[in-house]
């Protein structure tokens, strides 16, 4: 899976116009699902109270000019020309931009980071540290505590936005797509009949999404194209039908005059005009499964005009029917003998758009996650070849159960529109404040292009956003109240992980004292594996000291495993891994720090304990080959025993040892061991540690080569033949269970957002050892309490 993964960053079979042109195609039914059925509901919105549609067609010449030079100026020139270009390694979203951020300037909460994190190849800075001039703007936002959590908020609210949004597309896009049916059928049926289809729809959209969308994904396309060369077709029938000027009205002129005619009233129309952008994002937050070129192609040769030619039929045929039987709808314009066949491909486009944002709001959760800032749930990947397809049972249930509420309580698109409108404009809005930052720090252009760029954008999307504002009591409230709640639980779990992970710094145990156990302490050792996760980096934890204090025993080998997440969206498996000594050689303990990138894939368990156990192996034969190449070295002020604590850690990559010895092998260890980087010792130093600094001097004795190598054979052998053996005699999963509580002296919110809060989501969700997939029978809990 990770190797297909890799293959996507290699651009140059990204380059050729045929893997182009099939990209685009795929990405029609991913990334432009919800843009494609907003004609579905735009008009209907724009007058649904505010403005009426009188004679003089100004207000239908009016929302068409804002319509036009709305899709121009946000989802093309924002998006597809600026925006797509902030990517993280060929991904997009709201964590990526945060991600370049983090790697730019020192803003970063998350806890346990190292500087070799800094050698990962997908950590790579366009201007090295030492190269760069550092502006004042980053020297601001490195010095301020307080920036770096008002950061790490403006992140949380446009995560949360997007997951409201994931409640509300899917119920006024099927909704707006079944309402087409108040043209075939009495008002009085036609009001008992749209919202239970609404809602039998939804709940079957989210009852199958356990099977994940690669069953269905080669259908997605095709309907998604079709809709558009359907709306297209139709756009210009009604423009040459029925007003064959009506290009006219592209003019920002009629903006003009729509605003100085309607004032106030057409200021508040904005809230529904907006809706034409719903699904913009999408084009950034799916960066990662295309490329830049494909969904540039697809934008501006495809969707755009075929959107544009919609909404000028829609305006053209409305602007000759000024007193229509129904209200402004999009079926109205659909010629009558059409309208059962659009009908129904306007459904099937309303299901493939509702997968996409759901599809979405799983992949953003799960990234929210991996960085600490969401409560651990369970993510199941439905498919073992396209990578990224997950699915999260406790927020789908949860997601359907919002939705079809949401439907039956609204009842119309004005309200549904309303509050989708507010969501996507407030998810804009961080993306833009977002890119800004990443301009000055990133790319390392002048302030001013990036006030420029956040002043003319901004202003657009504040405008929108504040006529969604005056709708709050119609709808708006909705995903304010979403958010407002969302960010409550982000921040709560995220404070309290890191005020963890801070007791755990403060209370860990030297190294002197593991090496003190012994039987002398009535301490045995026991066969098998032993890994105890913790989330340290250096030090012995505290819960592996209490385990021991309980129970006066421990594992023949001694594994202290950290699973971290990195600032970047993928960790290559060859530099997944790294590992080290605790103590000496003897003592059988080890350090594995495994990292995985904010959208990697978590391992099973059974595939991690053998590919834990097979880079310890590597790792034994490296380290007795290091220390075989330096016994001819004499240290002036440190003898061997200063080297055996867990200071010093290596990269172990994928590429197993072959059966030659392990002096035979050192031609080819930077390659398999190292993973390119110029020596192992280049990414030893960890922020947590003081790197140790030695002189030594080189004492060459040819006669007693040939003795050291067979003397380090026989001590590879042995240490490899007692982690086969821990290994053949069972694996224990050592996790601390905490319960977190408020030191005496706090304020009452810290005591209510850790004893009340923290502890209700702990005992609420998914568990370290489910995150983990921890066999029950192979799990071993230590209690513990944390006073933070």
């Amino acid at each position: 899976m990770d190797l297909e993964r890799v293959k996507c960053w290699d651009t140059s079979k990204k380059d050729s116009w045929k893997n182009i042109l099939l990209l685009a195609y795929q990405s029609l039914g991913v990334v432009y699902g919800d843009l494609s059925i907003s004609p579905l509901y735009v008009y209907k919105s724009a007058f649904a109270e505010d403005i009426q549609h009188s004679e003089t067609n100004e207000e239908i010449y009016g929302v068409l000019s804002f319509v036009f030079w709305t899709l121009t100026l946000v989802p093309l020139f924002k998006y597809v020309f600026i925006v797509l270009r902030a990517d993280d390694n060929g991904e997009g979203g709201t964590f990526a931009l945060y991600s370049l951020i983090c790697r730019h300037a020192k803003v970063s909460l998350l806890p346990n980071r190292q500087l070799a994190d800094e050698a990962l190849s997908t950590y790579k800075l366009e201007h090295p540290p030492e190269k760069e001039k550092s502006s004042r703007l980053k020297v601001v936002l490195e010095k301020c505590k307080a920036l770096h959590t008002a950061l790490l908020i403006l992140v949380l609210l446009g995560t949360c936005m997007v997951i409201g949004d994931g409640v509300l597309t899917p119920a006024i896009s099927v909704f707006s797509a079944v309402s087409g049916l108040e043209l075939s059928m009495s008002k009085e049926h036609h009001q008992y009949a749209v919202v239970p289809i609404t809602c039998f729809i939804l709940l079957c959209l989210f009852a199958l999404q356990h099977y994940g969308t690669h069953r269905v994904g080669f259908f997605f396309a095709p309907v998604v194209l079709a809709w558009l060369l359907c709306i297209s077709a139709l756009g210009l029938y009604n423009i040459f039908q029925w007003n064959r000027y009506i290009y006219q009205a592209l003019s920002p002129y009629y903006m003009f005059k729509f605003l100085r005619k309607t004032r106030i009233s057409g200021w508040m129309s904005l809230g529904g005009i907006l809706l034409c952008i719903t699904g913009s994002e999408a084009m950034f937050a799916d960066l990662g499964h295309f490329s830049y070129s494909a969904i540039q192609v697809a934008f501006t040769f495809l969707v755009y005009p075929a959107l544009i030619l919609a909404y000028m039929g829609q305006a053209a045929y409305l602007s000759q029917h000024h007193h229509t039987s129904h209200r402004i709808s999009f079926y109205v314009s659909v010629p009558e003998s059409v309208r059962w066949p659009v009908l129904v491909l306007a459904i099937l486009a309303s299901v493939v758009g509702s997968q996409a944002i759901i599809s979405g709001t799983f992949s953003i959760i799960n990234q929210s996650q991996s960085l600490g800032c969401f409560p651990r749930v369970k993510v199941v990947h439905t498919s073992d070849k396209v990578h990224g397809q997950i699915y999260i049972p406790e927020i789908n249930w949860m997601l359907m159960i919002l939705c079809i509420a949401v439907t039956i309580g609204f009842r119309d698109t004005k309200h549904l529109g309303n509050a989708s409108g507010l969501a996507v404009m407030a998810v804009m809005l961080v993306t833009t404040c977002l890119t800004s930052l990443v301009i000055i720090l990133c790319w390392r252009k002048p302030p001013i292009l990036a006030l420029c760029f956040l002043i003319f954008f901004g202003s657009i999307e504040l405008l929108y956003f504040s006529a969604s504002l005056t709708k709050f009591r119609e709808g708006a409230w909705l995903p304010i109240l979403l958010a407002l709640f969302l960010m409550t639980i982000m921040f709560v779990w995220h404070y309290a992980t890191i005020k963890k992970y801070e007791f755990d710094l403060h209370n860990k145990v030297s190294l002197d004292w593991l090496l003190a156990l012994g039987p002398s302490l009535g301490i045995a050792r026991v066969p098998g594996i032993g890994l105890v996760f913790t989330d340290l980096t250096s030090g012995i934890p505290a819960n592996f000291s209490r385990f021991v204090t309980n129970l006066p025993a421990f594992h023949r080998v001694l594994v202290f495993v950290c699973v971290k997440s990195v600032p970047v969206p993928y960790v290559l498996p060859a530099e997944r891994y790294l590992v080290g000594r605790v103590g000496p050689a003897a003592h059988r303990s080890y350090r594995c720090i495994v990292r995985y990138g904010y959208r990697d894939v978590h391992q099973d368990v059974d595939s991690f304990e053998s590919e834990l156990v097979d880079r310890l192996a590597d790792f034994i034969r490296y380290d007795w080959c290091r220390t075989q190449r330096t016994s001819s070295c004499t240290e002036d002020d440190a003898s061997r025993s200063t080297d055996m604590s867990d200071s010093r850690l290596a990269v172990i990559g994928t590429v197993a040892f072959s059966g030659a010895p392990a002096y035979e092998i050192e031609e080819t260890q930077p390659a398999s061991v190292s993973v390119g980087f110029p020596t192992v010792e280049s990414i030893t130093d960890v922020i947590e540690m003081e790197p140790v600094e030695r002189r030594v001097r080189f004492v060459i004795d040819d006669d007693s080569q040939a003795d050291s190598r067979t003397e380090n054979a026989m001590q590879i052998r042995e240490e490899l033949e007692d982690l086969y053996a821990a290994q053949q005699a069972g694996t224990a999963f050592i996790l601390g269970h905490s319960h977190v509580k408020a030191k005496q002296g706090s304020s009452i919110m810290k005591r209510l957002a850790i004893n009340f809060g923290y502890n209700f989501l702990r005992k609420n969700c998914r568990g370290a050892d489910v995150a983990l997939k921890v066999p029950p029978v192979s799990l071993l809990e230590v209690g513990m309490v944390y006073v933070v």
